[in-house]
């Protein structure tokens, strides 16, 4: 997408990959807003207190976003799969 958060701001020096960065504010730019758009996972949520960074939830792995995949049958003739068939009440 064209979304852009922060426009032409730069960084300090000594901001090396791996380092925490915020950017407060970010409206519809949340987590509980978060979705697997282009099948990117959803980053962990850190909350920062007197200068200790801590996750409380953790970021999804490969491995969850294949989790919740039903999959395509090969049977040689398009067909749906069931709710039912998923093991769904």
């Amino acid at each position: 997408s064209g979304d852009i958060v922060v426009l032409a701001d730069y960084l300090p020096g000594d901001v090396a990959p791996g380092d925490l960065l915020a950017v407060p504010a970010t409206g519809a730019y949340c987590w509980a807003m978060a979705n697997n758009y282009n099948y990117l996972a959803r980053p962990a949520v850190v909350a920062v207190r007197d200068g200790v960074a801590r996750v409380i939830v953790r970021g999804e792995t490969e491995a969850d976003l294949l989790s919740r995949d039903a999959g395509i049958r090969s049977t040689g003739v398009t067909e749906a799969i069931s709710v039912t068939e998923q093991g769904a009440p």
